[in-house]
């Protein structure tokens, strides 16, 4: 399981990588590195699948995206932060940690009903 976490963790920083690279590319060569960080993740992102419930896996993998590009925002290409932005970006990360949540209570298991009319 820690495992997985680790790759969780993994796809989120190299989709920040990749979404870097959007912002920057501007030559060939460029996308030759882009493309296969873009590969690279979706493979660890699978793996990551493999062990967590998927739906919580794109929750993460996609609210990290989104915070850190973001934040990336803000930090590297000089875009203005706001108590707007800073509230959904709150927003997400509770979402993403409540889904989380939710994935680990068990679930009840409701026996089928035998005999019949």
């Amino acid at each position: 399981m820690k495992r997985a976490w680790f790759y969780v963790s993994l796809t989120s920083l190299l989709e920040l990588f990749w979404i870097f690279g959007f912002n920057v590319a501007s030559a060939w060569w460029h996308w030759a590195i882009i493309i296969p960080i873009i590969v690279l993740d979706f493979i660890i992102l699978s793996k990551a699948c493999e062990s967590l419930p998927t739906g919580t896996v794109y929750a993460v993998f996609a609210a990290a995206g989104a915070v850190g590009t973001s934040l990336m925002d803000v930090f590297i290409f000089g875009e203005s932060f706001s108590a707007e932005k800073g509230l959904f970006i709150s927003i997400l990360v509770i979402g993403v940690i409540a889904l989380n949540l939710a994935d680990q209570k068990p679930e009840s298991k409701l026996e089928p009903e035998q005999g019949g009319a």
